[in-house]
């Protein structure tokens, strides 16, 4: 098993945990100190209190929790949040609101789920060719013909 370092920015801040023994992302939870209600719409920076060291090679990717998301329509705003290897910051999460309710998030409320996961850091190099393949330039829904 790995380990992460994590930083605890504020005492009331809570560390991800992982909901069941074979859960790929652990939770992460809501820092508060007074409810945040978010509009219809609307997106609101929701801090965890945590800052972290994500392994030189990997990445953290911020996810939705699917209740969250399917119950009361809350989703980080960027799809995926990307936390780099470099980063020290405190971990927060851009949670909006696509239902058409107001929602209110407490201190402690799971907000998000973090994986970590290795990364490859390509090289770039322009080309006038490249392979051939079956599918070649079919686009969005092109396989599903």
């Amino acid at each position: 098993m790995n380990t992460i370092r994590v930083k605890k920015l504020r005492e009331n801040a809570i560390l991800p945990t992982y909901g069941t023994a074979e859960a790929a992302g652990a939770d992460l939870y809501a820092c508060l100190s007074e409810p945040v209600t978010i509009a219809p719409g609307q997106t609101a920076f929701i801090p965890t209190g945590l800052s972290m060291e994500v392994p030189q090679g990997c990445a953290g990717l911020v996810y939705a929790r699917s209740g969250l998301a399917s119950k009361r329509g809350l989703a980080p705003a960027n799809k995926v949040g990307v936390i780099d290897s470099d980063y020290r910051g405190e971990v927060t999460v851009a949670l909006h609101n696509h239902g058409s309710e107001a929602q209110t998030i407490s201190g402690g409320d799971r907000v998000a789920q973090l994986l970590i996961t290795p990364v490859l850091q390509p090289r770039y190099e322009e080309a006038d060719l490249l392979s051939d393949t079956s599918r070649g330039q079919g686009g969005f829904g092109s396989t599903g013909r």
